[in-house]
């Protein structure tokens, strides 16, 4: 009976049945022996551990409300998260000149309204005086927009007087100078710079759709200004053929002009204008052809983009409020009881 115990068929079968249990406790005993080990190296290993963990779950746990802040951040304006997850956005640079003035506030308001939609956007805002203003400063730092704040005044010489028209003299001529130069020293080194540069006057009209329009922009991208120039709509005249490009304009004004568009009716990509370092806006530009002036500096006709449905649609208008009548305000600061005292308009 004996031999039974050492015959290598009944072994194998007993091996069978028992192998899983003894594999086990083997693990145990590993198990225990490690964790021996483990508490006998360091006395405080235990607490250490926990307190580890504790931290690590508040950080997830302050992590989780931010991202539910943000949400709902996104959600009360209407913002599509889906664009926000996109890391890889080349980032609109708007540079928006601005002056003192009852409606500068409302303006900027009306702006800032669209721009809190545009995903990635940087707005660079400068204003036409001798220094920056305590009202620009509090409404940017409000705004929960990324930005940039410059001032550079004009000379008095080319400031547009009370009587003046509009189209007088050139406006904006050096804010907008002032944000190319910050964009050139702010990425000057930088090899592959990915972006869009695009100049918002800030009495316009933008839709939010324009800016989804001028994203891609490779060189210079065009579309039509609403109300500008006389007329309903001055626009591009597009090709209809397999590879769509600008043949002229429709204007109402000086169409012999090489780039017939309004300041609101192109952007230009970012490497190409940071290449370009004679491309500004000029005071000798005769009046009308600022515009054309600068972007002569930077493409050709045939190098232009045509946006916006090949530009059947409208998604600017060249708007402007209406000088607020001040003559009773005028009278109560005479009579030293201002209605706005005390109170930032």
């Amino acid at each position: 009976m004996a031999m039974g115990y050492f015959n290598p068929y009944f072994i194998k079968r007993r091996a069978k049945k028992w192998w899983p249990y003894f594999g086990l406790f083997l693990l145990l005993v590993i198990g225990y022996q490690e964790g021996v080990l483990r508490s006998d190296s360091s006395s405080g290993s235990y607490t250490t551990v926990d307190e580890s963990s504790r931290s690590t779950m508040k950080e997830i746990f302050a992590l989780e409300r931010e991202i539910k802040l943000l949400k709902s951040v996104l959600k009360k304006y209407s913002i599509p998260e889906a664009e926000y997850a996109d890391t890889l956005l080349p980032i609109i640079y708007v540079i928006t000149p601005t002056y003192s003035r009852p409606h500068q506030k409302a303006e900027l308001t009306r702006l800032m309204s669209v721009f809190l939609h545009v995903p990635s956007l940087h707005w660079i805002l400068v204003e036409d005086a001798t220094h920056k203003s305590k009202l620009v400063m509090n409404f940017l730092e409000s705004s929960g927009l990324s930005y940039t704040h410059l001032h550079q005044s004009t000379p008095p010489d080319w400031k547009l007087q009370d009587n003046d028209p509009s189209w007088r003299k050139p406006r904006g001529v050096l804010q907008r100078n002032a944000g190319i130069k910050w964009l050139r020293r702010k990425l000057r080194g930088d090899r592959d710079p990915r972006g869009v540069v695009y100049f918002a006057d800030d009495d316009n009209t933008y839709s939010t759709e324009l800016f989804k329009e001028m994203r891609d922009t490779k060189t210079v991208s065009v579309w039509p200004v609403g109300l500008v120039g006389g007329v309903m709509v001055e626009r591009p005249l597009v090709s209809r053929t397999a590879t769509p490009h600008v043949m002229g304009w429709m204007t109402g004004w000086r169409p012999d002009r090489t780039f017939a568009t309004d300041m609101a009716g192109f952007a230009v990509n970012l490497a190409l204008l940071l290449r370009r370092s004679d491309a500004e806006f000029s005071f000798t530009s005769s009046i009308g052809r600022m515009e054309s002036d600068f972007l002569e500096k930077l493409v050709t006709l045939s190098q232009l983009e045509p946006k916006a449905d090949l530009c059947t649609k409208v998604l600017v208008w060249h708007t402007r409020t209406e000088r607020p009548n001040m003559k009773d305000e005028e009278r109560l600061r005479k009579a030293g009881t201002p209605s706005d005292q005390g109170i930032e308009v």
